[in-house]
């Protein structure tokens, strides 16, 4: 388009993006405004991109981080025809697929944003994808507030794109001037943001963002860029082209108070369609089927870390599917994900002490067809809550693996020791929480998580723990185990991972005063298997539950949630850690939390002992 028909487009998106917040009585118009020019461009000259095929290799890949912009994001779709004005106006209404932040309910959009700070990361992960992975092409196109460039995921994004050479991935900041309480941190100083992104490795362009010619050849500069990944600057107004609206403070997030005025200042509604660059012919370069291999197989009575099955058993799976990626956090040895980089280099991605970014690469890489499985301490995982959250909103299939889990890692202390992490994965919608407790068991789980959907977990340990299960064993996702049970049991002890070990040592000792125990290994946290849980609480009344984490979130609630629907309930005592834990051996540090053998032992010695008494 020349540059008067991008003109008009930029004043057409304006005046869809207000009158959809109109007609929703809320949004985000104003921050849409400031963008407009830049859309238009984007759109009319330089996306390539086959809107009736959202799932061509070909694509460009356009993420709107700032989704508070979604009126902006709908305008455009308007402008293409794959949405009409009569689905323009359904913006935020129940059932409508035009949602206040872009969701993967629309097929156009690959991953879920409007949490800031997102997009770059995920967009570096498409980046990698296509340039390692895909080797196709297509450019990533990331829209960013300014506001956002306060996120300290930005800049790990930045520093990564920057380090893998992404010259595929261009980051276009909008500078308004105005975030939602007042000025932002660098106003207008676009140097400033330039002179941040230079120090990282990145190409950088100022313009003025309401220029469409300057914005015509800055996109065009950034397609042409090598071995560095470029932003362009640009500088806008919020609320461009309305005089009551532009530039003022205390406007966001509001839909503008006279709307049909700013839409007669802005020349009214517009029709014009534009057609998108098709892009060029493309096919991926992998199938999902690769060779044969061999998964780990582990002896009973030998003992080896889950951490270690993890390693082996994911090596043998890249083997097995060539669309299977790992991902790591610079702790690939501890991890044992340093087997699957040593077996298939050119599917290791090293994230490094990053771990938003990790898991922010991982959901772009399955947004582009991969099975990505991302590893780090359980603990440290924590830092990366809220792209978890948002993988579940972007509905992305990604498995992470948090090893080092609880307080059975020993002197390391308590900085090291995953203790929330069941808690923060049970809590996230539609997903998947394992916790094997041996080798083989890991090893099947692994292979289980290839074809989950919606975001898995797997918790893994660091020291050995003896193989109770043969190799040719299933550990169906949902699933337990019942190792020991009679029909004179008088309680159930429900363990996962290093605690079933010390669950068997009670149910020994127990069993020489007496006392004979059922003992469950509950290795599936979520779904849990409701109702072999059911059975023990019908046949021995009392249920035990021990874990290697705190109390709350984790195997214990899971287990009393099962009984929260009405039905009689056992008695229940939960063992869990409830201290801070200091530097200690391993088996200390499960003494002294209460969760090692003899503790287990007391606990059921006394809940035997009510329980009669009673």
């Amino acid at each position: 388009m020349r540059n008067e028909q991008l003109a008009e487009l930029g004043q057409q998106l304006r005046v869809d993006s207000v009158r959809a917040a109109d007609a929703a009585g809320s949004g985000h118009p104003t921050s849409s405004m400031s963008a407009a020019d830049l859309a238009a461009v984007l759109l009319a000259n330089h996306l390539r991109y086959d809107f009736d095929r959202p799932g061509h290799p070909g694509n460009d890949r356009l993420i709107f981080s700032k989704g508070h912009a979604s009126p902006l994001l709908y305008a455009l779709y308007r402008a293409v025809g794959v949405i009409d004005e009569k689905e323009l106006l359904t913006f935020r209404s129940l059932g409508s697929r035009l949602e206040g932040h872009p969701t993967p309910r629309l097929p156009w959009v690959d991953v879920a944003t409007g949490s800031l700070g997102q997009g770059l990361p995920v967009g570096v992960g498409m980046a990698l994808a296509g340039k390692k992975l895909d080797q196709i092409p297509y450019r990533v196109w990331v829209l960013s507030g300014d506001s956002e460039m306060a996120e300290g995921s930005v800049w790990e994004a930045i520093e990564h794109g920057a380090y893998e050479h992404l010259d595929n991935l261009t980051l276009i900041i909008d500078v308004n001037r105005l975030g939602q309480r007042g000025p932002t941190r660098h106003e207008w100083d676009l140097d400033a943001y330039a002179r941040r992104l230079q120090a990282f490795g990145w190409h950088t362009i100022e313009i003025d963002g309401h220029d469409v010619g300057a914005v015509d050849e800055a996109l065009a500069e950034a397609r042409t860029t090598f071995r560095r990944p470029t932003a362009v600057i640009a500088r806008t107004h919020k609320g461009r082209g309305v005089s009551t609206v532009e530039d003022r403070e205390g406007m966001h997030g509001k839909p503008l108070p006279h709307a049909e005025e700013a839409v007669e200042e802005l020349g009214g509604p517009r029709a014009i369609h534009v057609d998108v660059q098709p892009p060029p012919a493309a096919r991926v370069l992998h199938g999902t089927r690769g060779g044969h291999a061999e998964p780990p197989r582990f002896a009973v009575g030998d003992s080896v870390a889950t951490r270690t099955a993890y390693g082996k058993a994911l090596a043998a799976l890249g083997s097995e599917r060539a669309d299977v990626v790992a991902l790591d956090g610079e702790v690939g040895d501890s991890t044992r994900t340093e087997y699957f980089a040593k077996a298939h280099p050119s599917r290791y991605f090293e994230c490094y002490i990053a771990e938003q970014q990790l898991v922010a690469a991982a959901v772009g890489m399955q947004a582009r067809g991969y099975v990505p499985y991302a590893a780090t301490f359980a603990a440290f995982l924590t830092r990366a809550h809220d792209f978890i959250r948002m993988a579940a909103v972007s509905r992305a299939s990604i498995r992470l693996v948090g090893s080092h889990a609880g307080v059975a890692i020993g002197q390391d202390g308590p900085s090291q020791m995953g203790l929330e992490d069941l808690a923060m994965f049970r809590a996230v919608p539609g997903s998947t929480v394992l916790c094997p407790c041996d080798g083989n068991q890991t090893a099947r789980l692994v292979e289980a998580m290839v074809d989950l959907s919606g975001v898995s977990y797997l918790r893994t340990s660091r020291g050995d723990t003896p193989v109770l299960y043969g190799p040719d064993e299933e550990f169906p996702v949902g699933g337990s185990r019942v190792l020991r049970s009679s029909e004179r049991d008088r309680l159930t002890v429900v363990a996962a991972g290093v605690t079933v070990h010390e669950a068997l040592a009670a149910a020994e000792l127990l069993e020489s005063e007496g006392i004979d125990v059922r003992v469950v290994d509950l290795y599936s946290v979520k779904p849990v298997d409701a109702r072999t849980l059911q059975q023990a609480a019908d046949e021995t009344r009392c249920l035990v539950t021990v874990e290697d984490h705190r109390p709350q979130g984790g195997l214990g609630d899971a287990v009393a949630e099962v009984f929260s629907d009405g039905r009689p309930a056992p008695r229940l005592v939960r063992l869990g850690v409830r201290n801070i834990p200091a530097s200690a051996t391993p088996q200390e540090q499960l003494r002294v939390a209460g969760i090692d053998a003899a503790s287990i032992a007391v606990a059921a010695r006394l809940l035997v002992e009510e329980v009669v008494v009673r």
